[in-house]
């Protein structure tokens, strides 16, 4: 292929134009490569706890061409490979196989044939399947699949027309014919599952950016017809982890043995036990470290011992959000980090305030502001046609695809944001006696087995934890109703913000903390990532009257009651009182994909008492007494 470069931003590598993904560009359709193309001198992104949990050594951003120099510059930057393959000229209609040789630089394809040389145009269908694979659909054998007489069956010439007739609004006025045999087939029914299949079409087993010398897979998917901008084409799996910094007042061990595990090569020295490079990787880690081989090996040992006896050590979400939790619940733990700013705060509520404030108040039991926080966002891999299950067994949702399909990856696609936030905890006492209520545990075990009976399950469940408790639903709800009313009154728009929700439950004879609280944060991709909309509305009284508003609004949707009322709503029922009119969030806010939402347990009905239920009705006394009547 020959070098061809079009402008994407560096975070959109990730999403949505990650390896995988399709992009449209003036006319133009690509699809990203897989990380073999990029450059090994891509910017490295450290997080050594998400590298962790994905088992990884490290994490490498795409390298940034600076403005105006894309003609000078060498190709450093992940490659784009045109797809789909088969292109038509919008004025004769004739269809052409592109092939790599055609590319001419900075030059969009055009037709040899008509004046004016009119740009050509991609088809608008492809072929997926739920083994991750994509390709062109084989349109010769598709013209030629209902052909009449021997000349028709056994034509083998690849000249096509695509055929827009006027007898039709619909797929069947589009219409694939041979200009040789005059053999056509129009669209119609295209779309239906397995249709492929009956025209005896496979899968090929490939990726569009594979060249000849890659090995197809043996695939025994059906390949299933859908459109190149289809929501379906593209499922991209990925990461994220705040940088946490380590907490101040460590001894000495401590600091040690955290500069240990932080190393590059701690996962291959660990993997490595009983191999020859064993001895190697424990002398270079203490020599890097500067501490001696004795205390690596003891290091190593008591993680192997942790590991094997700790029911949730492999649980890496869990890791995760505790990390995050206790430097929430510490601020003072985690000072002087040029990554990781946060400032307690508090409401500023008195004691001769509004009831509705009062409630308030009793009700959070903390406030922290965040003047700066990094994160980081990996991408693992992706699926076609069906999202992934979770649980990486076959026959449950679509497979997943690495972002390396030649080899096991050493590291993964990833980029660095910045931004600002809030975080609010819950009182946990109040909350323990709310989650105790018979109605409260009723309506969230409805949600449980909706979940149970999902293919979602595995994945949503890491981020819940082994049980789903009322306090994750209606934490979980809180957050997106707050990102909705912050989007009004912090000047940043809702898809800019994002959530993040600390409601876990913990396994059998764990000790960690109980989790209760949110944090809405925005990330942006420069070095600054923030205005200062966020910090300036957790401060006091902003913060107390955005959450007011908060529950004030909560209360109504433009659907009710068919929204209040509801008994499962979403994709596999995993949401009651929750729709677009009143609670759901562009997909980039939300982590668990809009799922696990119900504005009962936030605010209540006539047979569950909300958490937040008694603030709503003082305020809503407060505004009726405000009221002066003629």
């Amino acid at each position: 292929m020959k070098d061809i470069r079009r402008k994407v931003r560096r975070a959109q590598t990730i999403v949505p134009f990650g390896v995988g993904g399709i992009i449209d560009l003036r006319g133009e359709s690509f699809v990203a490569a897989d990380i073999r193309s990029w450059a090994a001198n891509g910017d490295r992104v450290e997080s050594p706890r998400l590298a962790a949990k994905l088992g990884v050594l490290e994490f490498r951003s795409a390298p940034v061409i600076p403005s105006g120099k894309a003609a000078y510059a060498s190709r450093i930057g992940p490659a784009y490979v045109r797809f789909p393959k088969w292109l038509f000229c919008p004025q004769c209609r004739e269809m052409l196989l592109w092939r790599p040789d055609h590319e001419q630089r900075d030059k969009q394809p055009t037709c040899g044939r008509c004046l004016g040389r009119p740009q050509l145009a991609p088809m608008r269908f492809i072929q997926v399947c739920r083994a991750g694979h994509m390709a062109d659909i084989d349109w010769r054998r598709w013209a030629h699949s209902r052909g009449q007489g021997h000349d028709q069956r056994q034509c083998q010439v690849l000249r096509l027309r695509f055929v827009a007739t006027p007898d039709s609004s619909g797929l069947e006025a589009l219409c694939v014919v041979c200009a040789v045999c005059k053999a056509e087939r129009n669209l119609a029914g295209i779309s239906q599952r397995n249709i492929l299949k009956q025209t005896n079409l496979r899968c090929p087993g490939t990726h569009p950016w594979q060249s000849d010398s890659d090995e197809a897979d043996a695939c025994e998917e059906s390949p299933q017809a859908v459109q190149r901008g289809a929501s379906n084409v593209y499922f991209p799996i990925t990461h994220s982890a705040l940088d946490i910094p380590a907490p101040t007042g460590l001894s000495e061990g401590d600091e040690a043995a955290q500069k240990v595990t932080n190393s590059p090569l701690w996962l291959d020295f660990i993997s490595a036990e009983g191999g020859p490079a064993f001895d190697a990787f424990r002398t270079v880690i203490a020599n890097q470290c500067e501490v001696s081989e004795e205390l690596v090996e003891s290091i190593r040992r008591r993680h192997v011992h942790d590991s094997a006896s700790s029911p949730s050590a492999a649980d890496a979400d869990d890791d995760l959000s505790v990390a995050e939790w206790a430097a929430f619940s510490d601020p003072g733990s985690v000072a002087g980090s040029k990554t990781f700013s946060v400032r307690p705060t508090h409401l500023g509520i008195e004691h001769d305030d509004a009831d509705s404030m009062r409630e308030l108040d009793a009700r959070v039991s903390a406030v922290v502001v965040a003047d700066r926080v990094r994160e980081v966002r990996a991408l693992e891999g992706f699926t076609r046609y069906e999202p992934s299950s979770g649980d990486g067994e076959e026959g449950e949702g679509g497979r997943v695809v690495s972002v390396n399909t030649r080899s096991r990856t050493q590291w993964l696609p990833a980029v660095e944001t910045y931004g600002e936030g809030i975080f609010i905890a819950v009182d946990e006492q109040r909350l323990r006696d709310w989650e105790e209520l018979q109605s409260v545990r009723d309506r969230t075990r409805r949600i449980e087995l909706d979940l149970d009976a999902s293919f979602k399950a595995d994945r949503l469940r890491g981020k819940s934890g082994p049980r789903l408790l009322p306090r994750f639903v209606m934490l979980h709800t809180m957050a997106h109703h707050f990102i909705r009313q912050l989007s009004y009154d912090s000047g940043y728009n809702a898809a800019s913000l994002r959530e993040r929700v600390y409601a876990r439950s913990h396994g059998p004879g764990s000790d960690l903390p109980p989790q209760a609280g949110v944090f809405i944060y925005t990330a942006a991709g420069d070095a600054e990532g923030t205005l200062g909309g966020l910090v300036r509305q957790g401060r006091p009284p902003y913060l107390a009257e955005t959450l007011i508003r908060m529950l004030e609004s909560a209360q109504w949707c433009s659907q009710d009651p068919l929204c209040s009322d509801s008994t499962g709503r979403s994709l596999a029922n995993l949401n009651r009182a929750a729709c677009h009119a009143c609670t759901l969030l562009p997909e980039t806010c939300c982590e668990i994909d809009n799922s696990l939402l119900d504005r009962t347990l936030l605010i209540g009905d006539a047979e569950v008492p909300g958490f937040f239920r008694d603030i709503v009705r003082a305020a809503l006394a407060e505004s009726a007494d405000s009221v002066e009547l003629p």
